[in-house]
């Protein structure tokens, strides 16, 4: 979709200057420290549905000529400056997304908070960035933006990231939430022939991966590189811009009104049934889950 771009690294050459006059360049090792500073260390990982970690993929020369294309590993925290090394940089395909996941599976359904809200857009020369910093941290209104913690670039595009101060707990209720305000932002920041030179808008899930900054888009032989932007924000902030409330998160609404009577529930789960309402046994069963997800009934 970015070939609307006709000399890209050029054009990669002139978005690094025009950001790097502006903000401060940092590496990845910090960059991703600074996104999920709580994620364990290795030995530590007990199974403990309440200790969840960043998971990122990564290509194994080892996998050449195979099926498997990417292989998964979690961030820890003691042994991340190694890995980091070993697995990222320099890697021609390395993803990670925002988010932080119970076990060792990067689906959204194990996502359990949100660290960082990530939006990708595309096809962006140095007219559309001009663009985008006349809009971003301006007051709420019409075509305004939050000011990002970081501006990640990838090839011919950005990654607009905004890491909160506390993550955000990823209820059932949240998740839908979060991808409506997502969707929302990616309406306001992505203009045709303001601040992208594409004119399909691009709207992603919350668990999309991006990109890790210190590899290399393996597309266009161009390191992936990162700008601190801004400050770590609040729910509140990121709230604020966006255009319709109905796409705002509310957090005290954790979980969608229940679809089932307890009637219709003991028909429909009778094992579920048996344990928490007959039995009133409300413990979690090695379900990976927070303990108020499971007893909110």
């Amino acid at each position: 979709m970015s070939n609307n771009i006709k000399n890209k690294k050029k054009n990669y050459k002139e978005v690094e200057e025009l950001l790097s006059f502006y903000y401060e360049e940092v590496k990845g090792e910090e960059f991703y420290r600074y996104i999920f500073p709580n994620n364990q260390d290795e030995g530590k990982m007990t199974g403990d549905y309440s200790k969840p970690n960043a998971i990122y993929l990564y290509k194994d020369p080892k996998d050449e000529g195979t099926e498997r294309k990417l292989r998964r590993r979690i961030m820890l925290n003691d042994t991340w400056e190694e890995d980091y090394r070993e697995f990222v940089e320099n890697n021609p395909m390395t993803l990670c997304s925002g988010l932080a996941y119970r076990g060792r599976v990067n689906r959204l359904e194990y996502a359990q908070q949100m660290n960082a809200l990530v939006f990708d857009l595309d096809a962006v020369g140095k007219n559309e960035l001009m663009n985008l910093f006349s809009r971003i941290g301006k007051k709420p209104g019409l075509r305004t933006l939050p000011q990002p913690t970081f501006i990640v670039m990838s090839g011919t595009g950005l990654h607009i990231y905004y890491v909160f101060e506390k993550p955000i707990d990823l209820y059932p209720n949240i998740k839908l939430q979060m991808k409506q305000l997502k969707y929302d932002l990616t309406f306001k920041m992505w203009e045709y022939k303001a601040t992208s030179q594409e004119k399909q808008i691009q709207y992603q899930s919350i668990n999309q991966g991006f990109r890790m900054v210190g590899s290399k888009n393996d597309k266009y032989d161009l390191p992936v590189i990162a700008f601190k932007t801004g400050d770590r924000v609040t729910l509140d902030y990121i709230n604020s811009y966006a255009d319709e409330e109905k796409n705002r998160v509310d957090i005290k609404k954790r979980f969608r009104p229940t679809q089932y009577s307890l009637k219709e529930a003991e028909e429909k789960f009778p094992e579920w049934y048996e344990r928490v309402i007959v039995k009133g046994d409300k413990r979690a069963k090695r379900w990976d889950i927070k303990r108020d997800l499971y007893d909110w009934w």
